[in-house]
């Protein structure tokens, strides 16, 4: 028997994406020969195991007053694994593979990746430097930079900076990227408080917004292309899938057009020549390589509207799993079904 211990929720901008996220993960994993330990950390970091069978509840955010939850917290003694606080007593699981279902901050930059490995138990995704990496997009950019795919281009920006000087930022960057340009909080996913700013005027709100997520934001080229997201697999030797196309149907694929609203459109494969389709799959293997990523990231890029060529925009370690999300969808498509898949990602914490 395998025991997975699920983690879901957490402290982050993106805990509701987690929880639908989980939902779909809980109810596509095979589970014969499975010992399942769904955990939840609430907007509050409190970890709770969910102990009522209905996974829905979790993605409509009604998990965490279950009458049979119990508090729980992973040790990081080696050994140890789950502590289930129970009538008064703590009970220890031993737990084979972690796969955690939490996205932006405190899941994915490495943070919690610490965590299981000082426990010493596999997991699913990518290691401490690879996720902290991934989840900086300044830091990403230079390592990026190293493969010589095409990126926009970009200035790093400290809310230190802006708090003093906020008109020479502005004037810099009017003067280096010009408009539009995109504003980016560097460690955000989701494109949580991302703005796509088009005059001067809209430049210094854009700013305040993004350094209200982060001490360090971007500002960055546009590019005027098309989105196309490719979903690599693998340790060493790493497979990317058929890349798919995100038609926003709005300004940019921002949070709201990716969870809420119904204006976006994805095709799979993208709308995209053979000859690009080949050459972006092999692009995004190689950030994936470059960062030192395992298991699985999504990668994203622009393929310009006059050029056609490739742009690299930005990966996501732990790209969602909800029923709009692009990672299961382009595997799905490529012949690999979402249980299959949670299998083999499985497999591939095991690896290592």
């Amino acid at each position: 028997m395998q025991t997975v211990l699920v983690l879901f929720g957490g402290v982050s901008p993106e805990h509701a994406v987690s929880l639908v996220s989980a939902e779909a993960v809980l109810r596509n994993m095979n589970k014969e020969n499975r010992k399942i330990l769904p955990v939840g950390i609430t907007a509050e970091g409190k970890w709770i195991l969910f102990g009522g069978g209905d996974y829905s509840l979790i993605a409509q955010d009604k998990w965490e007053d279950h009458p049979d939850n119990c508090p729980a917290f992973l040790s990081p003694e080696r050994g140890m694994g789950l502590c289930i606080l129970r009538n008064g007593r703590t009970e220890t699981v031993p737990v084979d593979v972690i796969f955690p279902v939490l996205h932006g901050e405190n899941g994915e930059d490495g943070s919690v990746q610490g965590l299981f490995r000082l426990a010493g138990i596999p997991f699913v995704g990518c290691g401490v430097c690879a996720s902290a990496a991934s989840m900086d997009k300044s830091v990403t950019k230079l390592i990026a930079a190293t493969t010589g795919v095409r990126q926009a281009q970009w200035l790093t920006l400290r809310r230190s900076s802006f708090r003093k000087h906020a008109d020479a930022m502005c004037a810099k960057i009017t003067e280096t990227l010009g408009f539009p340009v995109f504003i980016k909080p560097c460690g955000t996913g989701s494109s949580v408080g991302v703005s796509k700013v088009k005059t001067e005027s809209e430049l210094m709100p854009a700013l305040e917004s993004a350094f209200q997520y982060d001490s360090k934001i971007l500002a960055e080229e546009f590019i005027n292309g098309i989105e196309v997201e490719v979903a690599v697999l693998g340790n060493e030797s790493p497979e990317a899938a058929t890349a798919g196309e995100i038609d926003a149907g709005a300004e940019f694929y921002d949070y709201e057009t990716k969870y809420v609203t119904s204006t976006s459109k994805a095709y799979i494969p993208a709308r995209i020549s053979d000859s690009t389709m080949q050459e972006i799959r092999r692009s995004a293997v190689k950030i994936f390589c470059a960062l030192g990523c395992a298991g699985l990231s999504r990668v994203d890029f622009f393929v310009t509207r006059d050029t056609n060529e490739i742009v690299f925009n930005e990966i996501n370690t732990l790209p969602g799993f909800t029923p709009i999300s692009m990672y299961p969808k382009m595997w799905a498509a490529d012949g690999l079904p979402f249980p299959d898949l949670i299998d083999r990602l499985i497999a591939l914490a095991l690896e290592d």
